[in-house]
């Protein structure tokens, strides 16, 4: 999983600069994403990697670490 493409994506749904968007980043807390947000963060990764992610782990997606971490299990 590149973590570019994960900043890209996730500044450009936030509408926020790229840097801000490290792995240690809770998509809540520090980058001001909401339920939805998170959602269309997941469905343009699937798009962009061509992988689908079970909705059940969608939950544990908190933090930019733990997208890449579930993203990488799935490629």
């Amino acid at each position: 999983m590149d973590l570019k493409l994960m900043q890209e994506i996730v500044a450009e749904v936030l509408d926020i600069d790229p840097a801000e968007v490290t792995t240690d980043k809770n998509f809540e807390k520090d980058l001001g994403a909401n339920s939805l947000d998170r959602v269309e963060i997941v469905m343009k990764l699937e798009d962009e990697l061509g992988v689908q992610v079970p909705d059940e782990d969608l939950e544990g997606i908190v933090t930019v670490g733990d997208a890449v971490a579930k993203l990488e299990k799935l490629l």
